[in-house]
């Protein structure tokens, strides 16, 4: 998966001087390959489980990924204010939002809006609601209507556009800042 991941986003336009900011990295299943790919500095990681991290961590050692000099973060908030405005080309979020609520989502867009740099791109999953509603199983996977996030990505200075071409249970969806 974490191969699909880095290929749809090189196949769809990530290029080795992108500086990219990956949601939710874990443990670098797709992480590692973005990092041997850009360029020196130009990935930052970030997870809300200090224990993936470390996992992250070791993950860069055996790879011997270092010297590329990724950063890895810790965050509460996905509003990311440890993070610069307008840094990131390129933003990718794999099965983050299909394990969150509404409320952290739209956190999120607020946040992704403030650190993209103008012209970049937003890549995410999420679970599609069959039915067209909103809803939450057991509250761990969220359902979401695709109108629903290109609603709230609009609200939040995006344009968004389904992306048909990826293969996978969970749907994909692309903003770009307006």
């Amino acid at each position: 998966l974490g191969e699909r991941q880095f290929r749809y986003l090189v196949d769809h336009g990530l290029r080795t001087d992108h500086r990219m900011l990956e949601i939710g990295c874990g443990n670098l299943r797709a992480g590692w390959r973005f990092i041997e790919y850009l360029e020196v500095g130009a990935y930052t990681g970030v997870d809300i489980s200090p224990d993936i991290l470390v996992a992250a961590g070791t993950t860069l050692t055996e790879r011997g990924l270092h010297p590329k000099q990724p950063r890895l973060l810790l965050v509460e908030d996905m509003g990311f204010p440890g993070l610069p405005d307008a840094l990131f080309d390129v933003v990718h979020a794999h099965s983050v939002f299909s394990h969150s609520p509404v409320g952290v989502v739209e956190a999120a867009f607020a946040g992704v809006r403030r650190v993209i740099a103008a012209g970049g791109i937003f890549d995410f999953t999420y679970n599609e609601s069959a039915d067209g509603r909103y809803w939450g199983a057991l509250r761990e996977d969220w359902f979401y209507p695709t109108g629903m996030l290109v609603a709230m990505a609009q609200r939040h200075g995006f344009s968004a556009v389904p992306m048909p071409d990826w293969v996978h249970p969970q749907a994909k969806l692309r903003l770009r800042p307006l």
